[in-house]
């Protein structure tokens, strides 16, 4: 079967290669791509020796056209990113730590592969990546882009909306990247990015996206869950703390290839939307709400639109389950799981650990995986108020506070983008 094209949620324009998908981020009419079918899982994908080799397996019939896939994945993902089991009460579950790579966060993944995909497709070439972030996007495509040829990265974050270490990781100076502190929410960062997308026009340069708008954001993504079961050998439900929903949409498109999982969690915080559609409500509509768990503080979720594009809402709603947790659930979760097993989880893997602990009272037993999204030093006051334990920062956050800075605040306003693009 030929690799897939990708079309806009939206119906405009004709089906498009991959390389124009990448390239071009957005649709023209303001949808997101997605493929036009999905190729099967490879045959042995539950022997890979390592998350490199998978990932080169699993990309191979998305990506025909990339010379050199395997050494572009494997300098990629050239971290570890182990699957932890959890004992006692808690035997059965299992976390995928996901943040073990340059910037601590389960992004790299998906950021440094989309990087060197992006610099192979460039061929000579002038792009300006775009990328709004409400954590740890930002700092992830800014690492994984930074001093790549004939790329720039301006990068958009709520001011005063993120952790003192992930803003520090978002503003530290790196070659052909730009931190822009935006006086607003996660949702305004987001709303100026696409606004820059429909006006890109006037701006007389090539725009991208780097967050999980883009196809080759997510694709790459779906090897958290393929890594997942590879390791753990059985069917299992996947826990997906949820924002944009990029990570519960890969997953569903490795499900749509064949991967076993049995259903998916979109465990949320109080930006919920999602968690309420699913049992009958509204598309989600509201306002940015800020939390402990910041990263997925997203009110308006851009990849909703591609998984009601790509499942009827019936089979999504049977497909994912939601919950919604507190900040004070979610700082019970972390003191809970610490005390009962010693495992320190950052805010946003112990509202997916709360979401296991209500399933497994309702009477699901079955093996669990929770895709831990962040180093738990990356926020270490929650994790201290809630556990009375300090994480250990390694080298490469405390070197960060001597490191020189490049950030400019602007008001929630294309015009002010406008002069960084």
């Amino acid at each position: 079967m030929p690799a897939p094209l990708y079309v806009s949620t939206r119906g405009g324009g004709g089906p498009v290669p991959f390389r124009d998908a990448l390239l071009t981020g957005l649709a023209p009419d303001g949808g997101l791509y997605v493929p036009t079918h999905v190729p099967a899982l490879p045959e042995g994908w539950e022997g890979a020796p390592s998350l490199a080799a998978l990932g080169a397996d699993v990309l191979a019939p998305w990506l025909p056209e990339v010379a050199g896939l395997a050494d572009l994945v494997a300098d990629a993902l050239s971290f570890p990113v182990p699957l932890v089991a959890l004992d006692g009460d808690w035997a059965g579950v299992h976390i995928l730590e996901l943040f073990h790579g340059p910037t601590l966060s389960f992004k790299d993944v998906g950021a440094r592969t989309m990087a060197r995909l992006m610099a192979d497709a460039l061929d000579g070439e002038d792009v300006t990546i775009l990328a709004a972030t409400s954590g740890d996007t930002g700092s992830a495509v800014a690492d994984g882009f930074a001093g790549v040829p004939g790329v720039c990265v301006v990068l958009l974050y709520p001011k005063d909306g993120v952790s003192a270490v992930q803003e520090r990781q978002l503003i530290v100076a790196r070659d052909g990247v730009q931190a822009l502190a935006v006086e607003g929410t996660f949702d305004d960062c987001q709303r100026l990015v696409k606004a820059a997308f429909a006006d890109r026009a006037r701006s007389g340069r090539r725009l991208s996206s780097a967050n999980s708008i883009n196809i080759g954001r997510l694709l790459p993504q779906m090897l958290y869950h393929t890594w997942a079961l590879c390791q753990l050998g059985t069917p299992a439900t996947v826990v997906v703390p949820s924002g944009n929903l990029g990570n519960l949409t890969a997953g569903a498109l490795a499900r749509m290839a064949g991967l076993p999982i049995g259903g998916f969690v979109a465990a949320h915080n109080a930006n919920d939307g999602f968690a309420r559609f699913l049992t009958g409500g509204e598309a989600p509509s509201a306002a940015t709400v800020p939390t402990l768990s910041n990263a997925m503080d997203v009110g308006i979720p851009s990849n909703f639109e591609r998984l009601r594009s790509l499942f009827s809402d019936d089979a999504l709603q049977s497909l994912v389950h939601g919950e919604t947790v507190s900040d004070a659930e979610t700082l019970a979760s972390m003191r809970a799981v610490h005390d009962a097993t010693g495992y320190l989880a950052d805010p946003h893997t112990a509202v997916g650990l709360e979401a296991v602990r209500r399933l497994r009272l309702a009477g699901d037993d079955g093996p669990m995986v929770v895709l831990s999204t962040a180093h738990p030093a990356k926020f270490p006051d929650a994790v201290e108020e809630a556990t009375g334990v300090t994480p250990e920062a390694p080298q490469r956050l405390a070197s960060l506070w001597d490191a020189p800075t490049a950030v400019e605040t602007i008001p929630a306003e294309l015009e002010a983008l406008r002069r960084f693009i």
